[in-house]
């Protein structure tokens, strides 16, 4: 004999309600600001990984509202709740203007940019542009752009790495050769002789012609506040490295050296908000520059999980807030890896789910069912338990702490009785059970959609 409960209303929060907070804030209480003033951010290109972290890193702050722009399609509208696609090339004539569009049309307040070439775009348009870029001024993205210019920028810093002009000046091989102007490892390559170098020279005569250092690398993500002044300088080992981005690095506590040159290259470049650079270890294990960027570094998830969170603590700066900038004191490795991320070409309206072995997992709760369960209560989808559990469900949800409220229905059968008897279809729905029997028996007698566990990711909305 099925069970049927029926939930009770609940009374939610939209999200569009009024705060019920004073408007006016004393000017260093940043959560009060960020609660009342909202300000839209646009992340373009959103689809990199620099606009994946960006995302990541701002999409539970209240008080922004952030709007993904792309290119061309990418994994940004997998992402992004406000996707904006149809952006033109960054050397599209009408780059320019068509962001002026994007910013009139959206009330965007700051663009972040979110590759090499946009931060450079960008910043060198500021003066026309409806909105606020947040990187470092123009001078300084055009210096750090081109890695020829900054390493005559600093030229006498020992930590500069030997540039050879021509052949003769080489004292000895090998060569590291890479593009005045790229990112991540395009372009570059070894040259173990002089025939060698010749050769890729003959290929590409813009590759620069540089030391060879051998040793361990390593990132320094870095913050300036409005005021020139450093406030947080962060060392991590770039301990494996695929097509140029660090997937598995480790934070470690800057060394003197590390410290001395970042105040160094702070001193001597104009940053406003983050920015970061990479060095490398020479044969005698001293630490050379690789480059430098004013902008978000993927990796720099690891230092947000440590408490900073270097795209709010740009945003912040850019309203001229007075800062503090805190880590906790615990060292952390991040390993990236390819994720999935589906779209469905069909809504449903309502979801019938198994107990044993699907909310449950060795009899404890299934972290990932119960995440989508509370994305289906978020998004007013209708849930239905429907289970041939042993004992008392109402007891065993009690014992998990699981609130009976979450479902509309509990439709509790014997294990002789078949689910799909209980099936309204008044409206589009799917069904999950970890078993192939029920599923099969669901679909031949109902033919909606079902899914065993597997297959939940592909049912989870991570667009914010």
């Amino acid at each position: 004999m099925a069970q049927r409960t029926p939930r009770g209303k609940r009374a939610a929060w939209n999200g569009n309600q009024p705060l019920s907070r004073a408007a006016k804030v004393k000017k260093t209480d940043v959560k009060e600001v960020s609660a009342v003033l909202k300000k839209n951010v646009l992340v373009f290109p959103c689809g990199s990984e620099i606009g994946l972290e960006i995302n990541n890193a701002l999409k539970f702050v209240k008080g922004y509202k952030l709007f993904g722009g792309s290119s061309v399609s990418d994994h940004g509208k997998y992402v992004y709740q406000n996707y904006i696609d149809g952006i033109p090339n960054i050397d599209a004539p009408d780059f320019i203007d068509h962001i002026n569009e994007v910013v009139k049309k959206f009330n965007i307040d700051y663009i972040f940019p979110a590759h090499d070439s946009a931060v450079l775009k960008l910043a060198q348009h500021q003066d026309v542009l409806g909105a606020e870029v947040i990187t470092s001024p123009k001078e300084t993205c055009e210096i750090c752009r081109s890695k020829k210019k900054t390493y005559e920028y600093f030229a006498d810093s020992a930590f500069v790495p030997g540039m050879y002009s021509s052949v003769g000046d080489i004292p000895e091989y090998p060569v590291f050769l890479k593009p005045d102007v790229g990112q991540g490892s395009k372009g570059v390559a070894l040259a173990k002789n002089r025939s060698e170098l010749e050769y890729h020279i003959e290929k590409n005569t813009d590759l620069l012609t540089l030391e060879y250092l051998p040793g361990k690398e390593y990132t320094i993500d870095c913050f300036s506040d409005f005021n020139r002044e450093l406030r947080f300088v962060g060392m991590r080992e770039r301990k494996r490295i695929k097509s140029g981005i660090s997937v598995n690095s480790a934070s470690l506590e800057p060394t003197a050296v590390i410290r001395k040159m970042a105040e160094e290259i702070n001193k001597k470049l104009n940053f406003r908000g983050v920015w970061f650079f990479q060095v490398k270890e020479d044969k005698n294990g001293e630490f050379k520059l690789l480059e430098i960027s004013p902008r978000i570094a993927g990796t720099m998830s690891l230092y947000r999980n440590k408490g900073i969170n270097f795209p709010l603590l740009s945003l912040f700066d850019r309203q001229e807030y007075k800062l503090d900038v805190i880590e906790n004191n615990f060292k952390i490795e991040v390993d990236r890896a390819l994720i999935n991320r589906f779209t469905l070409d069909f809504e449903y309206k309502r979801v019938f789910i198994d107990f044993d072995d699907a909310i449950t997992k060795d009899e404890k709760i299934n972290p990932m069912v119960m995440m989508y369960i509370y994305q289906c209560i978020n998004k007013d989808i209708e849930l239905v338990l429907i289970t041939k559990h042993a004992r008392d469900i109402r007891e065993t949800l009690t014992h998990l702490k699981v609130d009976h409220s979450i479902f509309s229905e509990i439709v509790h059968i014997t294990k002789e009785d078949d689910k799909h008897k209980y099936i309204k279809n008044d409206k589009p729905s799917i069904f999950i059970d970890d078993s192939y029997s029920e599923r099969k028996m669901m679909k031949e007698m109902t033919g909606m959609p079902v899914f065993d566990l597997d297959a939940i990711e592909c049912l989870i909305d991570w667009r914010n």
